[in-house]
């Protein structure tokens, strides 16, 4: 049950409340499933015969967002954090992920770790972030198909109009 209750996106202290059992518990219980899943990963997501790979980073935030962090708060754990991944396109199965800055050194770390994982040469598709370029080329050389897709986006805001959500997307270039 308290597994099931994390899973379906409850907090800690709600998991805890419902359940009956310390918040120490579900926090051992978090990491004791997550050490379990990560060797799981990392025993059988291995020598893949992917074609096509997709990387991205998602965004998040621990704590606050950066620019609401306290003085007092401030250092590596709190404000930004990014989710590296990288998926099959076309099985979904996800390769590889990462989570920390989103900097050059946790982009070769991030692509490292893919190319580990796979057992031929690929067709790689990621964002325009810069990131990526040296650390694709850092770790796989010219054994990669490698392309980024830069997404064009409506710059002009309509009157009247809040910014709740990203703007529209216009369309994208391919940058080979």
């Amino acid at each position: 049950m308290l597994t099931s209750l994390v899973a379906e996106g409850n907090s800690l202290r709600s998991a805890t409340r419902l359940s009956g059992v310390s918040i120490n518990t579900v926090s051992k219980l978090l990491v004791d499933v997550g050490t379990a899943r990560q060797k799981n990963h990392d025993e059988h997501v291995c020598n893949l015969k992917t074609k096509r790979v997709q990387a991205d980073e998602i965004w998040s935030f621990v704590y606050a967002k950066a620019k609401n962090v306290p003085e007092e708060k401030r250092g590596f754990g709190v404000g930004d954090v990014w989710t590296w991944t990288a998926m099959d396109a076309d099985s979904k199965l996800m390769i590889s992920y990462l989570v920390g800055s989103r900097d050059a050194g946790y982009a070769f770390q991030f692509m490292s770790d893919v190319a580990l994982r796979l057992s031929n040469r690929v067709q790689l598709t990621t964002d325009g972030h810069r990131a990526y370029l040296e650390a694709v080329e850092g770790v796989f050389g010219i054994d990669i198909d490698y392309a980024q897709l830069v997404k064009i986006y409506r710059t002009e805001q309509i009157v009247g109009e809040a910014r709740y959500s990203p703007p529209k997307c216009l369309g994208g270039r391919d940058c080979q």
